[in-house]
């Protein structure tokens, strides 16, 4: 059974993966708020599993801070690794490190250019990690894009609170593209990089991108409510002029084709989307 060290155990991502996995490996935990991490004990540590983060802070959060979080931060607990004799971490990162919503895909050979600080952070801190690798030291970078998943918080609670509470919403016949990935179909991504041992830049996705529109269908099919979605004529562009962010979200596309991830580990996701959203409602692994 090998040993896993966790970063980031009680975030929505870790909490998952640690009760999905916890018969599969034995499991120490690390948090940078609470523990010291030059105190840090790696014996027998096989794997560490580097969750946390200062992830995309609606609100704005300083460079400087992402910097330390996201890049500082990440290199002393790798390099500890490396110097104790870890023989692989994974590293989970974020589409964001390619940039913002676009009409075609990013796949993991995509060329980055990332716009906020947090991306540019994320992307920094993949660079940095990849010098340190060598035969004895595996370095594997998960990219993703919206996780979702029971406890999901942002705009995925907004927009399930929305569903639950208004039957007629002006998002009719949107066409956009947005690539997802729920919790299990990521956290099973997590569990065949380690088992089979693969370095190298991973993405995750679910199998079929969605619109907002059929998001939202979705979600109310979950929740077994009636709704109703219709098309407001020049919604769209004042919404754009208005509210420019929560237009990007709601019309923008954002698609990653990770075939390549797909034949490297011959991966196959253990959930469809549909299946994801439910058990997002329903509250289950």
């Amino acid at each position: 059974m090998k040993k896993l060290l966790i970063t980031g155990s009680n975030g929505f991502v870790g909490s998952y993966f640690i009760k999905k996995y916890k018969d599969k490996y034995d499991i120490r935990t690390f948090s940078f708020l609470k523990d010291d991490i030059n105190s840090l004990d790696y014996s027998d540590i096989d794997v560490v599993v580097h969750l946390s983060a200062l992830v995309h802070q609606m609100g704005g959060a300083s460079c400087e801070e992402y910097e330390r979080v996201n890049v500082i931060q990440t290199l002393q607990l790798a390099k500890k690794a490396k110097e104790n004799g870890v023989k692989q971490l994974v590293f989970m990162s974020t589409v964001k490190v390619y940039g913002e919503e676009t009409d075609s895909k990013y796949s993991e050979n995509s060329i980055c250019n990332p716009e906020d600080d947090y991306g540019k952070s994320k992307l920094k801190a993949e660079q940095e990690l990849q010098k340190l690798e060598d035969e004895n030291f595996k370095i594997s970078i998960i990219r993703t894009p919206i996780v979702y998943g029971y406890g999901v918080k942002a705009n995925i609670k907004s927009l399930i609170n929305l569903v639950n509470k208004v039957p007629l919403l002006p998002f009719g016949n949107i066409k956009n593209k947005r690539s997802m990935v729920y919790i299990g179909n990521l956290c099973h991504l997590v569990y065949e990089i380690i088992t089979q041992e693969k370095s190298g830049i991973f993405l995750a996705s679910d199998d079929e991108p969605l619109s907002t529109s059929k998001l939202i269908m979705l979600i109310a099919k979950s929740l077994n409510k009636n709704i109703y979605l219709i098309k407001i004529p020049f919604f769209e562009i004042l919404l754009k002029l208005v509210k420019p962010s929560i237009h990007k979200r709601i019309y923008g596309s954002l698609e990653v084709d990770n075939s390549i991830t797909k034949e490297k580990l011959n991966l196959n996701n253990l959930y469809s989307a549909e299946e994801g959203i439910k058990l997002m409602i329903k509250g289950k692994l």
